[in-house]
């Protein structure tokens, strides 16, 4: 039997969101219980909601919109001139405790990592998601230090006169990234667009063909990868675009129509074919000899 030989990579750059954590789980996970107890407790619609909801999270660009609901305007309605925030307590807590229960990496994912980072391999993570919920969840699953660099687009947006400062309740250094570098990429890209990765490639100095690139995406991640000429590996096990949660997601999504319509028209590409294929993330170590660049 042909054994075939670990390919040596010495920089690991990784998606995350569906690729080391299911974040439409998390996502669905709090949004859900805050929609129904929104509905509960003022007696609005739900398609009144969900409408006004994409809309707001279409302005915000982001269906992580930490100032949503002093925004959507049935609810302002609804209060009058009341300072309706602590009126809608239970649907903040709701959303607090649904995405509490659910924050958790996939399997293997943070034993792997642990291990590629201790072989002296780089490890970077690039994502489309905000900078604010990015680091959150990074220092919440307990790799600041493990990731080395981490790319994402800015925060969103805030209305006038108010600061992410005056929504934030412990100090301030508690934000903070301890050993994870935290670098911002353009507003305007968007994977499969190969600025980013080409960028991330010329700023840390790494040798292309000991790149593996992973994520959940055959369309963006993978094409990327491919395109750009780095190994690519496709995280299967993170597909979600037939659940149930992300149907839900499209009713309120962040995406505007030419988002949509660009989705549909990467969808209909050619099937891309990925050289790795992950079911789970430890299969990495199986695939790869992970090394210190030199």
């Amino acid at each position: 039997m042909m054994v075939r030989r670990q390919v040596q990579v010495s920089a690991l750059i990784t998606d995350l969101d569906n690729t080391l954590w299911d974040w439409v789980h998390i996502w669905y996970s709090g949004f859900t219980p805050m929609l129904e107890e929104l509905v509960r407790i003022t007696s609005i619609d739900r398609e009144t909601l969900e409408r006004e909801i994409r809309t707001i999270h279409q302005l915000r660009g982001t269906s992580e919109y930490s100032h949503l609901l002093q925004e959507l305007p049935s609810l302002k309605t609804w209060a009058g001139k009341e300072d309706f925030v602590g009126l809608l307590e239970p649907a903040i807590d709701a959303y607090r405790a649904g995405r509490r229960e659910s924050m958790r990496l996939y399997p293997t994912v943070l034993s792997t990592l642990t291990t590629i980072r201790n072989s002296g391999c780089k490890i970077i993570a690039y994502t489309e998601s905000k900078a604010y919920y990015t680091n959150y969840r990074i220092r919440k699953f307990g790799l600041d230090g493990i990731i080395d660099v981490v790319y994402s687009p800015a925060d969103h947006d805030f209305p006038d006169g108010v600061s992410p400062e005056q929504l934030r309740t412990m100090p301030h250094g508690y934000y903070d990234f301890q050993s994870t570098e935290h670098r911002l990429t353009p507003s305007d890209a968007m994977k499969p667009d190969r600025r980013v990765l080409e960028t991330i490639i010329t700023e840390l100095k790494l040798s292309r063909s000991r790149i593996a690139y992973v994520g959940d995406s055959l369309t963006k991640d993978v094409s990327m990868a491919q395109e750009v000429g780095v190994i690519d590996v496709y995280a299967q096990y993170g597909l979600a675009q037939h659940s149930e949660e992300y149907q839900l997601l499209r009713k309120v999504t962040h995406w505007s129509n030419q988002d949509v319509e660009r989705e549909r028209e990467l969808l209909s590409r050619p099937l891309v074919t990925p050289s790795y294929t992950l079911q789970q993330f430890g299969e990495l170590l199986e695939m790869f000899s992970f090394t210190l660049l030199r």
